[in-house]
């Protein structure tokens, strides 16, 4: 299956109206996080289909599709990539995470991060070094730092919160609401298998760490306790 084919048929699966939804939802204008991305408004159902029958494409042909400014192509790139990296043997699989860091900038919209980040760069690292999700955590660049607390995701299924902690602590005084609505949702996933240490780590910091962030931490707590760390009670 060809790289050309791949764009025809996502450009005839297209939906102008289901696109122009998408491209107010995903904050596409001017001064916007997602400032000209471009969307051709593919039901996720289809493009699935798209991904499986396509899965062969090679790196380079996923390259082009992920320096594109039609963000439906680079969707596509790393739904594919995601599957590559599953069925991949190890010497591959060290490719497909290179290849995934040496194009974060290209991983540039919310989506794109949390379709991909923790099923490639947070399994690749589960047993390894992470020096490399603190220089992304560290970074000036929104989607680097949203790709380094997302990617912990998949140590949060393993039960270890370690890094999460960590680069929780790095990133609780960003400025910008995508940074704190995930650092909350991954504390919060803490939290649904060990309370105790969400408790420990909010208890510490809940004070100083952004609105948002802390409510989307505490979103199932019960509702007196909830209550109780709006308004700095613990």
């Amino acid at each position: 299956m060809s790289l050309n084919r791949l764009k025809k048929e996502l450009r005839s699966l297209g939906d102008k109206e289901r696109a122009k939804i998408l491209q107010k939802f995903f904050k596409t204008g001017k001064g916007e996080y997602g400032e000209g991305d471009i969307f051709l408004g593919v039901s996720s159902p289809k493009q699935k289909e798209l991904v499986k029958k396509f899965k062969e494409l090679s790196l380079e042909d996923l390259q082009i599709l992920l320096n594109d400014k039609i963000h439906t192509f680079r969707s596509t790139a790393l739904e594919i990539l995601v599957l590559q990296y599953k069925k991949a043997d190890g010497k591959t699989k060290k490719q497909i995470y290179k290849f995934y860091l040496k194009n974060t900038k290209q991983i540039n919209n919310w989506d794109l991060v949390d379709c991909s980040a923790h099923k490639i760069l947070g399994i690749h690292l589960f047993d390894k070094d992470k020096k490399s999700l603190y220089k992304l955590a560290k970074s000036k660049n929104l989607w680097d730092k949203r790709i380094a607390i997302i990617s912990t995701f998949h140590f949060i299924r393993q039960n270890e919160f370690k890094d999460t902690l960590e680069i929780s602590k790095i990133l609780l005084k960003d400025s910008h609401d995508l940074i704190h609505k995930a650092v909350g949702w991954m504390l919060r996933e803490i939290g649904k298998r060990d309370l105790k240490t969400e408790e420990k780590f909010l208890k510490k910091y809940y004070k100083e760490m952004p609105r948002t962030m802390l409510r989307y931490a505490i979103e199932k707590f019960e509702e007196t306790k909830r209550q109780k760390y709006l308004k700095g009670l613990i």
